[in-house]
């Protein structure tokens, strides 16, 4: 089923890999996608969330497998329990499953010529001549070698392939927040609506979050810095639920835990036959961890540079750089931007977040986690002497 050669080896079937792998293929390049997991998609670690806007810059319509829940806005609590909210005139976003969406995307990559294998392994790059040429892979019992023009590495938050090439991918403890969630059966209130929780007590560098995936099945979750010491994700979402009036009576049909990736991006995204795709490239936005929208882009952008280089004869470092620099053009900046908002929101303390709520409105909140409205921000830091320092980080 694998043959020996192709244009394009693509490792990973996430978000990200199997949106290069369809580029790619569309654009007439021989494609493998290859998935370590026997099953693509699971296990997820992931709140599930994606917004409207981004699934139609990617062109994909939601259908009805996928997308569970229509999203109508958000309630964000500060952590004196004050309520700061934003609803939309139009659907905002999906909780979906993402069992069934990575699969659908891998399939849709499949559709476009690629080929996709499950259980897959890669367990080394060929390179010759400072050139990657090919991937060893243990697929199932057999232990084979593909040989190819252009490795893509889309291997999540514990990227190895990029450090086989010798690019440092390693993350920063400080840089991965750890994340622990259920999915239960549970009474809401507004089911078309998301709820994020902040608070230095509740979860210090991060958030608790529950995401309705219907009227009475939500995912209900945590991150927190993954330097925090003294205490687990799991501790705390279980103290935030035992408080909870609601949640405390639910029901948990689905346990999912992981790191998850909020520092900067890469600086340096390819070399010699090798482009780093979605979370092995850190494209992920540093405030909520979400990285399904920015790792397909980033895929997307990659696999349409690699199946243009090959066509050229060229898979130098220098002609894959196309890569690299319309995915900073196009979302690099915006990513560094938000990657400055959370340094200096990690600075904060309840207070400041309470004071925060006083003076910022639902869409605001919104908008920073775009990495828009900063100006409205520094101003209201401001206004208090000792955050003229953080204020300062933004500018």
């Amino acid at each position: 089923m694998i043959d020996d050669e192709y244009d394009v080896v693509v490792i990973g079937a996430g978000p990200s890999g199997s949106n290069a792998a369809k580029a790619a293929a569309e654009r007439g390049a021989s494609v493998l996608l290859i998935e370590k997991r026997q099953e693509i998609g699971a296990p997820k670690r992931c709140g599930e969330g994606i917004s409207a806007r981004g699934l139609r810059e990617l062109g994909i319509e939601p259908s009805p497998r996928w997308a569970l829940n229509e999203i109508m806005g958000v309630h964000i609590y500060a952590p004196n329990g004050k309520r700061v909210s934003v609803r939309y005139k139009e659907v905002g976003g999906y909780v979906i499953e993402r069992k069934m969406f990575d699969k659908f995307l891998a399939m849709e990559a499949a559709r476009a010529g690629a080929k996709v294998v499950a259980k897959a392994q890669a367990t080394g790059l060929i390179i010759e001549d400072g050139f990657v040429k090919g991937v060893k892979i243990r697929w199932l019992d057999e232990d084979i070698e593909v040989r190819c023009k252009v490795v893509i590495a889309a291997d999540g938050v514990e990227s190895q392939v990029a450090r086989w090439a010798g690019i440092n991918s390693t993350h920063k403890l400080r840089d991965i927040d750890s994340a622990f969630q259920y999915e239960m059966v549970v009474e809401l209130e507004e089911p078309d609506m998301l709820e994020l929780y902040f608070g230095n007590k509740i979860a210090p560098r991060g958030y608790v979050w529950i995401f309705p995936k219907g009227k009475d099945v939500a995912n209900v979750g945590i991150g927190i810095g993954g330097d925090i010491k003294g205490v687990t994700a799991k501790e705390l979402l279980d103290k935030f639920i035992k408080n909870h009036e609601k949640l405390k009576h639910g029901s948990i049909i689905e346990v999912n835990s992981g790191g998850v990736p909020v520092g900067k991006p890469l600086d340096k995204l390819v070399s010699n036959g090798l482009m780093i795709v979605g979370d092995a490239a850190h494209q992920v936005n540093a405030i909520h961890g979400g990285g399904v929208y920015e790792g397909s882009i980033a895929g997307r952008i990659a696999g349409e540079v690699c199946a243009k280089a090959i066509e050229n004869g060229d898979v130098s470092e220098k002609a894959l750089r196309e890569y690299e620099i319309r995915w900073r053009e196009k979302r690099g900046e915006a990513l560094m931007r938000i990657y400055k908002l959370r340094q200096a929101i990690e600075l904060l303390s309840d207070e400041d977040l309470n004071m925060l709520a006083d003076n910022l409105s639902g869409e605001d909140i919104v908008e920073l986690t775009k990495g828009k409205r900063f100006e409205k921000l520094v101003k209201v830091l401001m206004k208090k002497p000792e955050l003229i320092e953080v204020a300062q980080k933004l500018l």
